[in-house]
């Protein structure tokens, strides 16, 4: 039976955005699926004493971009530390994730939320808007009107509940998250401790 990780993350994360693609790649490597949960990351915040970015101490503020810097020149990834769409609402974009995993499955929501993480943070395009959104499901090779009828149905809003709900069950209190083996994993910089849960 194959490993899985449940992956708890919010489309507008920068840091879901520096891990996402390794987190694919080591899934790959490993033989492991990964179960794609977004979430309301605001929800979940507002339960677990998050403080939204604009509130937060202007020490910690600064270190973030830091942080950020760091690992974009790291990894190699394009991130803008200030993208033009930010602080943006990640929920319209969830729900078409989800959206796009039950028409195309976990790989197919994979690729999409790469993109969309990648809109947000290295292409300043705005994640909250509709036609925006279809544009980058079409770039996916994915019908985006189609996926964003879909992504407003009340079903898809259940399973976006679900995910949030699931991820205060789990204790889950920043994005990303990682769940392996029944252990949590919070950040892209755990992702080598992810690795070894991957190796057992």
């Amino acid at each position: 039976m194959a490993k899985t990780c449940e992956y708890y993350f919010a489309p507008q994360s920068p840091f879901a955005y520096l891990g996402h693609a390794r987190l694919v790649a080591l899934a790959e490597q490993y033989g492991v699926q990964v179960e794609i949960k977004p979430f309301d990351l605001g929800k979940i915040f507002s339960l677990s004493g998050g403080i939204p970015l604009a509130k937060r101490a202007p020490q910690r503020q600064a270190y973030r971009l830091l942080e950020l810097q760091r690992w974009s020149e790291f990894l190699e990834l394009p991130l803008n530390l200030q993208p033009k769409f930010f602080p943006v609402s990640g929920d319209l974009a969830a729900k078409l994730i989800i959206a796009t995993r039950l028409a195309h499955g976990s790989d197919g929501a994979l690729t999409l939320s790469g993109s969309l993480m990648r809109a947000v943070w290295a292409e300043d395009k705005n994640i909250a808007d509709a036609d925006t959104l279809a544009a980058i499901a079409g770039a996916c090779g994915y019908d985006g009107k189609e996926l964003l009828k879909s992504a407003e149905t009340a079903g898809i809003q259940a399973d976006y509940d679900r995910f949030t709900d699931g991820a205060i069950a789990a204790n889950v209190f920043g994005a990303p998250w990682y769940v392996v083996d029944g252990q949590g994993y919070w950040g892209q910089d755990r992702l080598d401790f992810v690795e070894r849960a991957f190796a057992k």
